[in-house]
């Protein structure tokens, strides 16, 4: 037989182009336009709204970029139209190929109502339905010139993407402002049309069912008479009944659908957009519900909600409505969609702590899912960390973006480093914007991975990245797939419905161990340094205001700053955001971002200079403040003693050149060049650095991806490398004990200081980049004379191991990682350690020796710069400061504390004095991530440890004042079911922790 699907396909597609879709809106009338450009950044509605504007024709350009213009639109519904239904069609310009990425608006009713957002895929605002006919119409509109920034093929250096910089020109041209009948049979034919289009062309050639659309599509074409479109659309849809009733066959795959708009907290637009996005999408969404009684919209990040309720309470009102009813669902449980590479160990503990808590305040709704569909890779300690703020899913889609290797699974056991499982689903539609298309559907039911043990599978459906949401199409498309021959059934369902469902069919699937690795955007570890540094100083700032905040408080009557810490731990946890920690927002993002940093840090020194002069006291000792988690140099964990003197570093100079460092546990060469030719474990008798190689080598890559320029890294960058060994300077540091390097290359400079503390076995490096290169990535390099086939980077709560070696594609794909504070090598009896205080990507590679020996090289390299132009194009430009410490002979012990302790400087102030720790632990295995008051204010005091060597450990708890009864809680302090062994003695608590594990304490005081 022959194939008549791609003329058939190609008469549909002209038809529906050119003359139905056209047909859904067959009169027209135009609106008069006038408009206000709103000087500076958005106004109040009110003050919007009370302007005076000035005419305006469609075909005017307007719009400066970011700019706001408030619209008003006027008109009377002409009388022959009585008893139709009409819309205003309100087009700001739109490219519909971009939904969430260029002009939108909001409409008001004239007395500051929202009615609903505008945008691409979204430009209708319904008059009456019927109306009576000379009804005035009178609308505003605040329209939002945000510029087009994103542009594919190729990726464009554009200064847009900061107000500063964007110029004034107009982007946009005001399209159509016009009343219009809107015609319901022609609407629902075009969605039976594409439809049943859309599922012919995914069906196989041969099949039964495929032929029987074709021939009904036919036979609609026929009926529809196209110089009369609306007279026949009736007769054109009742030629597709027969297949629009078909039922599906019962084992048929099943699609939970689920509207949603995926909302970037901040991305190619600034956070105060982000504020505005949400309020389009969310009144959209409730005022969709109200009209279609089957939809279901769940909305993630608590920040984007209480966005909402901040700053636009009347949408806020409806959304509180459709909670209540239980078709807005809020999701996820987090604060934002975060990040979950790189945020610590307490910052993603918080992230569901203020996520989940703002939905229980809120509504009373507790979350049992994570929903992270687009974070970049998921760290090895999330698990548990779900499972201990009180959730048990995980949904997201992102792996599917993996370039090398296919994930093997939709559903099933995730297990982190703890040995916790979490049910984990990655939708297989593919996206996260599901639009209802033939092609997404069938996708998703021909992708699933699981079949044959399981059948259902999510589908986030709406506009989203930057918003919009659900379409009345989508619905339209959903009702009809719900119980369609040759296609997945579409229900619309909660995402708790769907898990409960999937858990349920599927009581054994597949386990996949250690971290979610996304083989993609591996540069995301090191783009914009300077915010990640402001996230890596604030998580560790607000440790420390927490610690002595609490021990000031409970020791010398100190106010503790309940809100204070509340509102800088919320905008900590709101620039994790999976586009801003990442470094891969505009310009405005980060440059907005390194400002809030800095007053966060002002604030927090604040708090914790006045807690610890208040525990200090009045006086001229000399005191040492520990704010880690280990004792260091006579002074205990988490209080404050006299310093204690440790001998004394010498620098001499070298033979050959250069000076050597000693402080009777390292010696260290540096050679004329100002590289580390030696590293020497006196102790151990062991050498760190590979013979004839060189550590503290600053390697400079090319650095041009194929695609996503701030994200993404890849491999063939290593096929040109240079290193950088030439000298401006190389001599003895200012304060005697240490080595001081300068280096020139291209248009930079770099200025390094090696020192060896007294007493300590780590080499300190600091480094200040005065960076101004392009589309370059430097590496700091350091070859071990060490065979490991595999390495520990710590993450949330732990470590994990990566292979060293490329055995297969899963292990080469991973060619640059995360690691927090520390990686650590070791062979049996011997190991290294690299520290640092702010970096996150780092490469580990096996080479053969070329002295003759038969052993290998493992090189760590550290990532430090990059230079991306897209979508900064001064991405990192400037001056730049990282401190990094070599640890030889380090154990996994060693590896933690010595992170900890860059983190975490010393203080010292004059007092009276010495100050005791509030809480203390009898094993260096089990680590203390946080001190703090409870947040209930009922002035218990909390504290968070796990163990951190991957081992069992039992150790004891001791309080430095009185507690009358102690609780096992979960993340948000609430008492917890504990499988660990917990006893009190009235004075001191002992538990039993596996490898890693979690505990939280509640020590109520007497």
């Amino acid at each position: 037989m022959h194939d008549d699907r791609s003329l058939v396909e190609a008469r549909l597609r002209r038809v529906l182009d050119e003359r139905v879709r056209p047909a859904v809106y067959p009169e027209s009338v135009p609106l008069d336009v006038a408009v206000w450009h709103a000087p500076g950044e958005p106004v109040p509605v009110e003050e919007g709204l009370a302007a005076e504007p000035e005419p305006i024709e469609v075909g005017a350009r307007w719009g400066a970029p970011w700019g706001t213009s408030w619209f008003r639109v006027t008109g009377t519904v002409p009388a022959a139209w009585a008893g139709k239904t009409v819309e205003a069609l309100l087009d700001l310009g739109f490219d519909e190929n971009m939904p969430g990425f260029q002009c939108e608006g909001l409409v008001y009713r004239p007395d500051g109502t929202p009615v609903k957002g505008l945008n691409p895929r979204n430009q209708w605002v319904r008059v009456g339905a019927p109306v009576e006919g000379g009804e005035r119409v009178r609308l505003h509109i605040e329209a939002a010139s945000n510029p087009v920034v994103l542009d594919y093929h190729p990726f464009r250096p554009t200064r847009l993407g900061d107000k500063e910089t964007a110029g004034t020109e107009p982007q946009y041209t005001l399209t159509r402002m016009d009343l219009a009948v809107f015609d319901e049979t022609v609407w629902q034919l075009v969605i039976d049309l594409e439809v049943l289009g859309e599922l012919m062309a995914e069906l196989p050639v041969d099949s039964a069912r495929r032929w029987d659309l074709l021939r009904a599509l036919e036979r609609a074409l026929d009926a529809i008479d196209l110089q009369d479109v609306g007279g026949t659309a009736a007769r054109a849809r009742s030629c597709l009944t027969d297949v629009l009733s078909a039922p599906a066959v019962p084992s048929a795959h099943r699609v939970s659908a689920v509207g949603h708009a995926h909302i970037d907290s901040a991305w190619l637009w600034p956070l105060r957009e982000t504020v505005r996005k949400v309020a389009r999408t969310t009144a959209n969404m409730t005022a969709l519900l109200e009209d279609e009684p089957e939809f279901v919209f769940a909305m993630s990040q608590a920040q984007q909600w209480a966005w909402v309720k901040e700053h636009r309470p009347e949408v806020w009102a409806r959304v509180k409505k459709a909670v209540t009813d239980g078709r807005f669902v809020p999701a996820g449980g987090m604060w934002v969609e975060s990040d979950t590479n790189m945020p610590g160990s307490e910052a993603m503990a918080r992230q569901f702590v203020h996520g989940k808590r703002f939905f229980l305040d809120e509504f009373g709704v507790e979350n049992q899912e994570a929903w992270l569909p687009d974070t970049f890779g998921f760290a090895a300690g999330l698990p548990q960390i779900i499972r201990a703020a009180g959730a048990k899913w995980l949904l997201t889609q992102k792996i599917s973006w993996s370039q090398t290797n296919k994930f093997p699974h939709h559903t099933f056991q995730w297990e982190g480093i703890d040995g916790t499982r979490i049910f984990t689903h990655f939708p297989p539609v593919d996206t996260y914007n599901c639009s209802m298309r033939g092609s997404e559907i069938a996708h998703a039911a021909r992708n699933f991975k699981d079949k044959g043990s399981a059948r259902h599978s999510l589908a986030p459906t709406g506009w989203g990245d930057g918003g919009g949401g659900t379409t009345r199409e989508m619905i339209a498309k959903a009702a009809r797939l719900r119980d369609l021959e040759g296609s997945a059934t579409v229900r619309w369902e909660t995402p708790e419905a769907f898990f409960e469902k999937a858990e349920a069919e599927y009581p054994h699937p597949p386990v996949w161990v250690g971290e979610l690795y996304l083989e993609l955007h591996r540069a995301t570890l090191t783009s914009q340094a300077k915010t990640k540094q402001g996230n890596r100083r604030s998580e560790h700032l607000l440790r420390e205001a927490e610690l002595w905040a609490a021990t000031a408080a409970v020791r010398a009557g100190f106010s503790y700053p309940y809100q204070e810490l509340d509102r800088i731990w919320k905008t900590v946890l709101l620039h994790q955001f999976h586009d801003i920690l990442p470094g891969s927002s505009i310009a405005w993002v980060h440059r907005e971002a390194r400002a809030t940093y800095d007053r966060l840090a002002a604030e927090l020194g604040a708090i914790i200079d006045a807690a610890q002069r208040a525990l200090a006291g009045e006086g001229e000792t000399a005191l040492v403040f520990n704010g880690a988690p280990h004792p260091r140099a006579g002074v205990p964990a988490g209080g404050a003693a006299a310093p204690v003197a440790q001998g004394a570093t010498t620098v001499s100079p070298r033979p050959d050149g250069g000076h050597v460092l000693d402080n009777g546990l390292l010696r260290i060469a540096v050679d004329a060049r100002g590289l580390v030719v030696s590293a020497y474990d006196s102790g151990a008798g062991r050498e760190t650095v590979a013979p004839g190689r060189a550590a503290n080598l600053l390697q400079l890559h090319p650095d041009f991806p194929n695609m996503w320029d701030a994200w993404d890294v890849d491999a063939f960058y290593r096929n040109s490398v240079t290193d950088l060994t030439d000298l401006d300077e190389l001599g003895v540091g200012e304060d005697g004990g240490s080595v001081r390097i300068v280096r020139s290359f291209g248009s930079s400079r770099v200025t390094q200081v090696l020192s060896l503390p007294p007493g300590e076995r780590r080499l300190v490096l600091d480094t200040e980049v005065d960076w101004h290169e392009t589309e370059k990535f430097l590496k700091l390099a350091f070859p071990l004379d060490l065979h490991a086939e595999r390495y520990a980077s710590e993450t949330q709560f732990g470590h994990f191991h990566r292979p060293t070696h490329t055995n297969t594609s899963w292990e080469a794909a991973k060619f640059e990682a995360c690691n927090h504070r520390f990686v650590h090598l070791e062979e049996p009896g011997w190991g290294v350690s690299i520290v640092n205080d702010s970096t996150y990507g780092h490469d580990v590679t096996r080479t053969v020796r070329t002295d003759g020996d038969r052993g290998t090289t493992t090189t760590v390299r550290v990532s430090l710069l990059r230079a991306p132009r897209f979508p900064d194009p001064e991405t990192d430009q400037g001056v730049h400061r990282f401190r990094h410490a070599l640890v030889p002979g380090a154990g996994i012990g060693d590896a933690v504390r010595e992170g900890w302790r860059i983190n975490l400087p010393e203080r010292r102030l004059s007092g009276a004095r010495e100050v005791a720790p509030l809480v203390t632990v009898d094993n260096e295995a089990v680590v203390i991530t946080a001190v703090k008051l409870a947040d209930d204010g009922s002035g218990d005091v909390v504290v968070r440890f796990h163990e951190a060597h991957g081992g069992r450990a039992v150790a004891t708890l001791t309080a430095g004042f009185p507690v009358t009864g102690v609780t096992a809680t979960d993340l948000l302090e609430r008492p917890g079911e504990r499988e660990a062994t917990l006893v009190w003695d009235g004075a001191r608590v002992t538990v039993r922790l596996r490898p890693f594990e979690l505990m939280t304490l509640r020590l109520q005081r007497g």
